[in-house]
């Protein structure tokens, strides 16, 4: 017994070493993917091809182990042993494919609310230029202001008689940065 209860106790020898999980793991999955595939399933029909014409008529009689007047009764020993350690392989790469697609889902599931933030994010930026974007004079309005302008010098110069014409004739428009009557 430890002399204090926080600390762990020593941990004991096992007979056998102990197998990591992550390592059975993989063993496992590699077996139950190599069960599912086609080549699996034509190497154990040749197995079972060649056991029961060994058995049955090819082989020497004397070395003949499984006879077919039994039923083949080594060869349905064999397969149910090879079913029945097949099945908890399966179920246990079964297993770590769920831990992984849960792991896969909570990642998506992360993605997916970052991306909805950010989205927020810009749809809220755009809106705020937009309010912006309404308080800034834009060209078209500076040129009404401009011709409004010169509509009223027009008029105050007839009005005031006082002869000179200033204005812009024929294509000659009044763009930024040129001076009327340059």
């Amino acid at each position: 017994m430890a002399d204090r209860l926080d600390t762990p106790r020593e941990s004991r020898r096992l007979v056998l070493p102990r197998i990591e999980e992550d390592a059975s793991g993989r063993v496992s999955e590699s077996i139950a993917r190599f069960l599912g595939t086609p080549r699996f399933i034509l190497w154990l029909t040749a197995f079972c091809l060649v056991w029961i014409a060994w058995n049955a008529n090819w082989g020497p009689e004397r070395f003949r182990f499984d006879e077919a007047g039994n039923g083949f009764t080594a060869l349905t020993l064999m397969l149910s042993l090879q079913a029945s350690y097949a099945a908890p392989l399966i179920l246990l790469a079964q297993n770590r494919q769920t831990d992984r697609d849960r792991v896969q889902a909570e990642q998506d599931r992360q993605r997916a609310e970052r991306n909805l933030a950010d989205t927020e994010f810009l749809a809220r930026e755009m809106a705020s230029l937009r309010i912006a974007l309404q308080e800034v004079a834009t060209r078209d309005f500076v040129r009404s202001e401009l011709r409004n302008l010169l509509e009223e010098l027009q008029a105050e110069q007839e009005q005031d008689g006082q002869g000179e014409d200033r204005t812009p004739r024929g294509n000659d428009r009044l763009e930024p940065g040129r001076r009327t009557g340059d």
